[in-house]
């Protein structure tokens, strides 16, 4: 095996065990070694080495950043890494298309549409150094999917290899396409499972010429999260609409010593072509904050208070870790209407199971990153924080919502996925598995398949 990689690939061949060790981990921190990582330039690479795994059944595991927090990315067998296939290819403007290797990082994307006036959407929190396919793979999201949808709202096709090694394309450059299934969206947060993406094809927007943001202090989150649901249903259209809890507003405080002095936090955006009605609608979504119970409203006046307000949000994830030293790290979504319902659940659970849970996340679209911060040398408080996680679950699939917004199952939520899905529907998920990848090389175990 290793004399027929080492020709295909030569040096990018990698059997030594710091390659090993490097990949063996993705943001999760649970580590399981492979035998060997391949590095892949084009398709035709990919496809020899499907053919060749295919055969023999070695398990293969396509792999971007690994900046995943379900273990999508790690498994035994070969990683095959993809951050080597990083071109862009090509910018379509009269069509608003760009095409891309899977390797291309999300910000480097958005920085070279923005250079041609043009604007992409998904921005998750690890857009400096995620990739565009394992967004793909992921289906993942962002802040601003409040507005614009997450990465399967922007796929116009994928090039993709599968399993046997046949190199195939995948659905169509044209504004409308109703001509059989919609591949597309089924490889688009199929992890890895189904196949490799070579190459993806995404539609673009063009570019807002303003966005402006504020951010409102609320005592109360029954009433913030009840400026949400008005935020949307009368009209304010926010670019994007984040909350921040008390447990994770006092870890920041802690981190940056600041004083942000409440018990709920929402930041919101709005961006517009006209400045006139931007300034309008976002003095209005102010005055929103206000009447619903925000004690205090602030409105950026320029780009350093801009960056302030958003530099906020994004140093949650980092900030609770002053709370404890391991974090179980869920993204569950539920409908907005169920959001007071869901965070009063998890007061009760945090007392129940006595674990301190931090929230935060995107309260536009209902999906809550919810943290149970624990104590990884105290095995009872560990423990409590998984039967807690258990407990979460039951409680999102009870009001309606997923287990997972926009991380994916991976191993982390493989033996959750019956709380949400019937035998029938995962039996049905096994078949659609099977006809394209029959031997079952293509990241195996995940997803609870």
């Amino acid at each position: 095996m290793i004399d027929f990689f080492k020709k295909l690939l030569g040096k990018r061949a990698c059997f030594d065990m710091a390659h090993r060790l490097a990949y063996s981990y993705d943001a999760t921190r649970n580590l399981i070694l492979p035998d060997g990582v391949l590095f892949p330039k084009n398709k035709f690479e990919i496809s020899k080495i499907l053919k060749y795994s295919n055969e023999l059944k070695i398990p293969i595991t396509p792999r971007g950043a690994g900046s995943g927090f379900s273990g999508g990315s790690i498994n035994k067998g070969l990683i095959l890494s993809l951050e080597r296939m990083d071109k862009i290819i090509s910018l379509d403007k009269k069509n608003l298309l760009i095409k891309v290797e899977p390797g291309v990082i999300n910000y480097d994307l958005q920085k070279f549409v923005e250079s041609n006036n043009l604007f992409y959407p998904p921005d998750p929190a690890s857009e400096k150094f995620c990739t565009i396919g394992g967004n793909v793979a992921e289906n993942a999201g962002g802040m601003r999917a409040a507005k614009y949808g997450v990465t399967k709202d922007f796929i116009a096709s994928l090039g993709i290899v599968l399993a046997n090694g046949d190199i195939i394309k995948i659905g169509k450059e044209t504004p409308k396409d109703v001509a059989g299934f919609n591949l597309s969206s089924l490889i688009c947060g199929s992890e890895g499972t189904l196949g490799v993406i070579y190459e993806i094809t995404l539609k673009l927007l063009a570019k807002k010429k303003f966005k402006k943001s504020l951010i409102g202090f609320f005592d109360d989150k029954a009433k913030a999260m009840m400026a949400v649901s008005k935020a949307f249903y009368k009209g304010f259209d926010p670019l994007a609409l984040e909350f921040l809890d008390k447990n994770t507003i006092k870890a920041i405080n802690l981190k940056f010593k600041s004083n942000l002095d409440a018990n709920c936090i929402l930041i919101g955006a709005i961006d517009s072509d006209e400045e006139e009605i931007l300034n309008k609608k976002v003095s209005n979504l102010g005055d929103l904050f206000i009447k619903n119970g925000a004690k205090r409203v602030k409105i950026a006046k320029n780009e350093d208070e801009e960056k302030y307000i958003w530099d906020i949000r994004r140093n949650c994830s980092q900030s609770i870790t002053a709370l404890n030293n391991k974090k179980l790290n869920e993204d569950i979504s539920v409908p907005r209407s169920k959001l007071v319902e869901f965070l009063d659940e998890i007061d009760k659970i945090s007392s129940k199971f006595d674990v301190l849970i931090c929230c935060f996340g995107h309260a536009g679209d209902g999906n809550v990153h919810t943290n149970v911060m624990v104590d990884k040398f105290d095995k009872l408080n560990y423990k409590n924080g998984l039967k807690a996680i258990k407990e979460i679950f039951k409680t999102t699939i009870k009001l309606g919502g997923t287990i997972t917004g926009e991380h994916g199952i991976g191993l982390s939520k493989a033996k959750f996925m019956k709380f949400q899905f019937s035998k029938n529907e995962i039996e049905l998920f096994r078949s659609i598995k099977y006809a394209f990848d029959k031997n079952n090389i293509l990241n195996p175990n995940k997803m609870g398949l």
